[in-house]
């Protein structure tokens, strides 16, 4: 238990040194995203501003909602 608590410190201490390095894992709409770091797993989507920011379940819930909305107008269209 404790070498995954250290590993998991020691990414989180990497990316405070270093900073994430963010990957896109999914696209929202045009203009909302999903993130993750590949080394400690954070999680961000883009807000209402477009500035990145923590995926909440909440938010998760919202970026889906918004896939549906989308694929729904894209598909009447």
């Amino acid at each position: 238990m404790n070498t995954i608590k250290e590993k998991f410190l020691s990414k989180k201490i990497l990316c405070s040194l270093f900073g994430h390095k963010i990957i896109t894992t999914r696209n929202v709409t045009n203009h909302f995203k999903e993130f993750k770091c590949t080394v400690c797993q954070l999680e961000l989507t883009n807000d209402e501003k477009g500035r990145k920011t923590f995926l909440t379940p909440e938010l998760k819930e919202i970026n889906e909602t918004l896939i549906g909305f989308y694929n729904k107008r894209i598909h009447s269209i």
